[in-house]
């Protein structure tokens, strides 16, 4: 076979295989698009729509929007980070214990069981933040929920020092891996000396038996069984020092994640619960249909954004408190074109000669942006959920953690969450959408490793055909939402390319 054949045989083979990475990637991401809008359905419903709608005249549009849309992202990004932290306790607990064979990096075990821990962890505190979202709203209206954002953005700070010192304490676990390697290590040296100790009687037999003529076949087989021996021990004092080192490397890497995540928890959601707030304060004391709070709207994210910029240690958390707080903007912005949609149409049918009453205006402006707000919200708290979960992905691709495992692994887990969704049926409409983020989050993980993938192929085939089979299968599985798919795909991307670590 030439030259020519083989490297066209070998790109045909990279644009086959990427195009099925990239196919399981699509796949599982446009499996989501059903479940989410079966949840949309169910959370728009005229019974779970009421106290939306009843606080929705008080509030005002931009600070219903913004009040939704930060709810929303700070329940995305807080069950992300309790999945993240999940994983990477349970990787330190199990790198600490030793339970690895020889190479922590290549260990299934390791990536399995903190993949497990991640998923189930993000998936379980996002259906727990639904329920509790549910019961405010339901029990105390937008306004409790209002107070209960305010509360745990003020409390996540003093919660992440905790959390940490708790951590620095809980380090003794991990000195429990090094003291197991110690040990090992006193072993290693203590037969290595034991083996000279042998060596040297046997140099000394061996000169005692050349002096009275003694046999010199029982003195070889000696000496090569002692030569096996020592190799022996070379190779098991060669395979503990790089134990060692890997194990110092994962836990760091661990102890990284542990605190960039944690500072990412703290503070990310600030810029858009302070937005939320002070919008939502106006709506409550009368100015929620006035253009001044358009303006306080517009002068809040500007004002964050260019103090968040101007900071000289640009840190991941405000990139995406930013990207958070600009999202939280646009919800905000529909939800007044909702409003404003009712409006406009009102006043044309006036001019028709179709007069309504104010109050089945009002009630309709009010209807309008309640739809516009919980289904923009709960879009941009997939995306947001969908891009960490990327973050995540990309990494671990980064760290050679294996393309196919880290594509593979959560997009099983992902579509079996996907398929028992009804398990969580009993949590009610909070607890199932709260649980599809989770689900979500373990979708942007496959999505994002194959987005990393598509860089790191030798050829343009494979970039080619994972990006291919990327778009063909969400646009396959997801019943052909160009646009929905369309605005997942560029975002998975970007964070996928990201490193916050």
């Amino acid at each position: 076979m030439s030259r020519r054949e083989l490297r066209t045989r070998n790109q045909l083979m990279d644009a086959a295989l990427g195009f099925g990475l990239g196919a399981v990637g699509g796949c599982i991401l446009g499996a989501t698009e059903e479940p989410v809008d079966r949840i949309v359905s169910a959370m728009t419903a005229s019974g779970p729509l009421k106290p939306v709608m009843e606080e929705a005249r008080a509030m005002g549009a931009l600070g219903l929007g913004t009040l939704m849309g930060a709810t929303a992202l700070t329940t995305a990004m807080t069950s992300v980070i309790a999945g993240v932290i999940l994983a990477a306790v349970t990787a330190s607990l199990f790198v600490a214990t030793k339970n690895c064979s020889s190479s922590y990096a290549d260990s299934v075990g390791l990536w399995a069981l903190a993949g497990f821990a991640g998923i189930l962890g993000t998936t379980l505190s996002g259906a727990t933040f639904g329920k509790v979202i549910e019961w405010i709203v339901n029990t105390y209206g937008m306004v409790g929920l209002l107070w209960a954002l305010g509360l745990f953005t003020v409390l996540k700070p003093p919660l992440s020092i905790l959390f940490q010192l708790a951590w620095n304490k809980g380090e003794a676990c991990c000195m429990l891996g090094s003291e197991i390697i110690s040990r090992e290590r006193e072993d290693i040296e203590i037969t290595e000396l034991q083996q000279r100790e042998r060596v040297a009687l046997h140099i000394e037999e061996r000169i005692l038996s050349i002096e009275k003529q003694g046999n010199t076949t029982d003195d070889k087989m000696r000496w090569i069984t002692e030569k096996r021996q020592r190799e022996e021990i070379e190779k098991r004092k060669t395979e503990s020092e790089e134990a060692e080192m890997e194990q110092k490397t994962i836990n760091e890497w661990i102890n990284t994640v542990l605190v960039k995540q944690v500072d990412f928890l703290a503070f990310s959601g600030i810029p858009m619960a302070v937005v939320s707030i002070v919008t939502s304060v106006l709506g409550l004391f009368g100015y929620g249909n006035h253009q001044v709070v358009l303006l306080v709207l517009l002068a809040l994210v500007a004002l964050i954004a260019f103090l968040l910029m101007q900071a000289s240690d640009f840190k991941f958390w405000m990139l995406v408190g930013c990207m958070g707080m600009f999202a939280t903007f646009i919800i905000a912005m529909l939800t007044l074109h909702a409003e404003q949609v009712v409006v406009t149409t009102a006043m044309k049918m006036r001019k028709a000669g179709h007069t309504q009453s104010r109050e089945l205006i009002s009630s309709e402006m009010n209807l309008q942006a309640s739809l516009e707000a919980i289904s923009t919200a709960f879009f941009g708290a997939k995306l947001c959920q969908l891009g960490l979960g990327a973050t995540v992905g990309g990494a671990l691709v980064r760290r050679a953690a294996g393309e196919v495992k880290v594509i593979v692994g959560p997009a099983v887990v992902a579509g079996l969450l996907l398929i028992g969704m009804e398990v969580f049926a009993t949590w009610g409409d909070g607890g199932m959408a709260g649980a599809l983020l989770g689900a979500v989050g373990a979708v942007g993980v496959s999505v994002g490793a194959t987005a990393s993938a598509a860089t790191r192929w030798s050829s343009w085939s494979g970039t080619v055909g994972t990006i291919g089979g990327l778009i063909l299968g969400a646009l396959a599985m997801g019943k052909m939402h160009a646009v929905n798919i369309g605005l997942q795909i560029p975002v998975a991307f970007v964070f996928a390319m990201s490193n916050p670590f």
